[in-house]
């Protein structure tokens, strides 16, 4: 304990410390000594008033300051103290915000199991607000205190009571433990359905060898709200997407769960994305009081002639990469899905060439920071994946998920991390056939 940091006063004849609280009077033998008033102490209840007035006489009330420790794990401890005003805990870790801190009352006991047995103190007493508190060495409370008639017994009912407390506290501790074990397993339930929800087979189409079409989602936490989708609407139709739900965990997870659901069902009744999004808007905006929101960019590839169509909410603009040059793609503006009902979205058009690759990406790829707190840029990302290109896709997106855990220095995601990309070859190649694979 911390004394420089303690204030002392004693019960004894010292008129220029008096309290203004009133908690003083005068001594019935009228010899200006000072008491303090027990009554109201469970220690002293029943009590000879006035053979406890002269045993504290000579005691000291200390005035702790809020944030000071007045017991700490490990140190020695000769006294008993008592509370008297202001908020005291105990905690049994070091983990001063959890549930587990056991409220000390005015008017209880502490340090009187270190003073028994001469053992260390085994938990941290902090005062969480300015205290007074009555100190009482060892000899005062065992050999004289503890001889009065009934305090005793008022002793062993004060501990009572708080053992009973400290148990009921731990119970509902456990209690919570459980509940968050229980959630722990839930949330990796969810995680998998979630997984399972995307096409992670990579690559997605293998039996065809006219296209390429490769993803990769990594959330931050058990669940997330990125995604990403592509399946072909017909035989040379191909719809995909990808997509950043506002916020992170389950809530998010939902939104995303409920907008891949609606986005398989209006794919495949429009080859117009701009008008998907419409659709898509609407629909998400019913029901949608958590004001949870979605970015999304999202195409309709002809794998024969390459005609590409796509439309945008809000997301990230992809990479494309040719022989002759890496770039962003431009892309139309448009709002947030979910955000406001009755927006309208446009769409562009560009012919996918062979050999093109269209790489999409959310922004837990390109803000990823490093520990000066620069990000990753989308500059990095396209030269990257002008470096990769001659490769396959799948080698594409490791390799540039491994640049962003070398650039942020771990492979902790401080935001979802989803990346998709696609290639078209000619239709008479059998495979691709690819350097460096």
């Amino acid at each position: 304990m911390n004394m420089d940091a303690l204030q002392r006063m004693r019960f004894r004849r010292s008129p220029e410390r008096r309290i203004s609280d009133g908690s003083w009077t005068d001594n019935r033998r009228s010899n200006d000594r000072r008491k303090i008033n027990i009554r109201w102490i469970p220690l002293f209840r029943d009590t000879d008033e006035f053979a406890v007035q002269e045993i504290l006489c000579d005691c000291e009330v200390l005035l702790i300051p809020a944030g000071t420790p007045l017991l700490k794990p490990g140190e020695s401890n000769h006294n008993v103290y008592i509370p008297l005003s202001g908020e005291i805990t105990a905690h049994l870790d070091d983990n001063l915000s959890s549930g587990g801190a056991i409220r000390i009352f005015p008017g209880e006991c502490l340090g009187e199991l270190s003073a028994i047995d001469g053992k260390t103190v085994s938990a941290l007493v902090l005062a969480l607000t300015d205290v007074r508190v009555l100190k009482l060495s060892r000899d005062v409370f065992w050999h004289r205190l503890m001889m009065l008639p009934g305090v005793a017994v008022n002793l062993i009912l004060t501990l009572t009571e708080r053992m009973r407390r400290a148990n009921e506290q731990a119970l509902q501790v456990q209690h919570e433990r459980l509940e968050l074990i229980h959630l722990r397993k839930e949330l990796d339930v969810a995680r998998q359905l979630q997984i399972s929800m995307l096409p992670l087979q990579r690559p997605m189409f293998p039996e065809r060898t006219d296209i390429e079409v490769c993803g990769l989602m990594e959330p931050a936490s058990q669940v997330g709200g990125d995604l990403f989708d592509a399946f072909f609407v017909d035989g040379r139709n191909l719809f995909f997407c990808i997509g950043d739900v506002s916020g992170h965990g389950i809530a998010a997870a939902l939104f995303m769960a409920r907008t891949i659901g609606l986005l398989r069902i209006l794919a495949m009744n429009t080859l117009q994305p701009d008008y998907l999004l419409e659709l898509l808007n609407d629909r998400l905006c019913v029901g949608n009081e958590a004001s949870i929101f979605v970015t999304l960019f999202c195409g309709f590839l002809d794998v024969e002639t390459g005609m590409l169509r796509y439309s945008n909410g809000g997301h990230c603009p992809p990479i494309l990469s040719n022989s002759q040059k890496t770039d962003l793609l431009a892309i139309p503006k448009g709002a947030l899905i979910g955000a406001f009902t009755g927006m309208k979205y446009r769409s562009m058009e560009l012919e996918l060439s062979l050999e093109d690759i269209l790489f999409c990406y959310t922004d837990g790829v390109t803000e990823a920071q490093d520990r000066n707190g620069a990000e990753f840029t989308e500059d990095r990302a396209q030269a990257i994946v002008n470096q990769t290109r001659l490769q396959s896709l799948t080698t594409v997106l490791d390799t540039l998920r491994q640049e962003v855990a070398r650039f942020t220095g771990s492979d902790l995601l401080q935001d979802d991390c989803t990346m998709f990309a696609i290639r078209r070859f000619a239709t008479s190649q059998t495979s691709p056939i690819l350097p460096g694979v």
